[in-house]
């Protein structure tokens, strides 16, 4: 096991121009932000939970999200542009972890699809039996699977602030009419593609969310960020699904149920930002990681 990278380093002809909460975006030497034609996407090890970036990270969490990122992108080449130029031709010192990719302006939405009822989908229903604005149907609890996939965007929300769900009305308010089709049907697209691929791996993605952009050399709609990995999507057990229950999952919900038990001794209605994560969440956490990279694509982490 490789020692977590926490720090983001000097990069020769590169500058660090967004540092976030997992990953740090590197542009061209001298280039303003909004006009580079390429980024670099670098994976950290951290890893975020509540609007927090816990200490310490995540040993090979990077490469991983790398690695899932790229195989999805290739997956998914065939329903819309992505933003990759290359993930080899990198500076050495971010080998493994690091996407070249083209500068997008991007959208100001977090797109969700949601196949299943879980965490803030699930709280949003039974507040008032809808999520997204979509009304649902009565009686479906913990796990429950949806009728048909929905769409259920969120606000994009500064570093340190919450995300906020908004209704698909409350999304063509923002963006209009017709973006918020055309993300809408983009992001139910590409959800019902992942989720046969990762079917026929015994995986069931709950839901997930993509960003989209507009790139800079003919404002096409690309697809962006990182696409369906653990820190972005909730992978379940096809064979150990039951509804009613939380499903044992292959994401950073194992994370997230630890901050929230009694074992960490965390409240996280108060003030203190949360503890150190023990040696053994860390180290299970990586072991769910790993395993859904090698599940998702066939391959064994190296």
């Amino acid at each position: 096991m490789s020692a977590a990278v926490i720090d983001a380093p000097a990069l020769a002809g590169w500058d660090l121009a967004v540092s976030g909460k997992v990953r740090e975006l590197y542009v061209p030497s001298g280039t303003p932000i909004l006009q580079a034609q390429e980024v670099l996407v670098v994976a950290t090890d951290r890893i975020s939970a509540y609007d927090f970036s816990l200490q310490p990270g995540i040993p090979d969490k990077g490469r991983i999200l790398t690695a899932i990122s790229m195989f999805w992108f290739e997956q998914l080449a065939g329903i819309v542009p992505h933003h990759v130029i290359s993930a080899t031709d990198v500076p050495a010192e971010v080998a493994g972890r690091a996407m070249r990719c083209r500068g997008l302006d991007m959208v100001a939405l977090e797109c969700v699809a949601r196949g299943y009822l879980t965490g803030s989908g699930l709280k949003d229903y039974r507040a008032g039996g809808a999520v997204g604005g979509h009304v649902l149907p009565a009686g479906l609890t913990e796990s429950s699977r949806l009728p048909e996939p929905i769409f259920t965007p969120a606000t994009k929300a500064e570093q340190g602030d919450h995300d906020e769900n908004i209704t698909v009305a409350e999304a063509r308010m923002r963006l209009g009419d017709e973006l918020t089709d055309e993300l809408e049907e983009l992001t139910l697209a590409l959800y019902r593609r992942a989720q046969d691929i990762a079917a026929k791996q015994g995986l069931i993605i709950a839901d997930t969310k993509f960003e989209f952009g507009h790139s800079r050399d003919g404002g096409r709609l690309t697809l962006g960020d990182e696409v369906l990995t653990p820190d972005s999507s909730r992978f379940w057990f096809a064979d150990r699904y039951r509804e009613g229950v939380v499903q044992e999952s292959l994401d950073k919900q194992f994370v997230r149920d630890w901050l929230t038990s009694a074992a960490s001794g965390w409240d996280r209605g108060g003030q203190d930002a949360p503890p150190v994560l023990p040696e053994a969440v860390v180290a299970a956490t990586r072991d769910r990681y790993v395993e859904a990279y090698e599940r998702l694509t066939g391959r064994a982490f190296a």
